[in-house]
């Protein structure tokens, strides 16, 4: 008796889509912090542009919240305690 299988091959693209980490770190409105103050903070620890951090400033001001980074586990956290530390208001999903 002989038992057939059929072998299912993988792209390193598909692989490492499904291998993503879907960490996000996120950055909510609060009455404390000034859009200067969040946008120096963007543009110092996670290198975005004046004109990007700007956009997130107005996003969590008009939303509420905003994703302000996707990765790994541990880069998410990393940044997480930094931007904690300057005083923001921050979480990870």
């Amino acid at each position: 008796m002989s038992v057939e299988t059929e072998v299912e091959t993988f792209t390193l693209a598909e692989i490492l889509a499904v291998a993503r980490d879907s960490n996000r770190l996120i950055l909510w409105n609060d009455e404390t912090n000034t859009f200067e103050h969040v946008i120096r903070c963007l543009m110092h620890h996670l290198q975005y542009s004046e004109t990007e951090s700007e956009r997130i400033a107005w996003e969590v001001h008009n939303k509420g919240k905003c994703i302000v980074l996707e990765g790994s586990y541990t880069e998410v956290e990393v940044y997480r305690k930094i931007l904690k530390s300057e005083g923001l208001t921050v979480s990870t999903e």
